[in-house]
């Protein structure tokens, strides 16, 4: 195997894993805000609307993590080739 062929094939398959981890632990942190945020507001309907508007908040900050891991994996790929 080439070894340029060998070097692309790993900035590929790290591109990939970036992607997969990221989006992982993106899911599963937003399904625990959520789980949590609805058994809040199960627990204490008043406050409604402030958990509501913190839960969205939190959301789109844990949802930044995986747009930067996209940008990762598209600067490994891309720039390098």
């Amino acid at each position: 195997m080439d070894p340029t062929t060998l070097v692309h094939s790993v900035e590929a398959f790290s591109a990939v894993l970036a992607i997969l981890v990221g989006s992982a632990f993106c899911a599963i942190g937003q399904a625990r805000v959520i789980s949590s945020t609805m058994e809040s507001m199960a627990r204490q309907p008043e406050i409604l609307g402030e958990l509501r508007f913190t839960m969205i908040i939190g959301l789109a900050m844990i949802e930044s993590l995986a747009i930067y891991c996209l940008l990762v994996s598209l600067i490994l790929l891309l720039l390098k080739w």
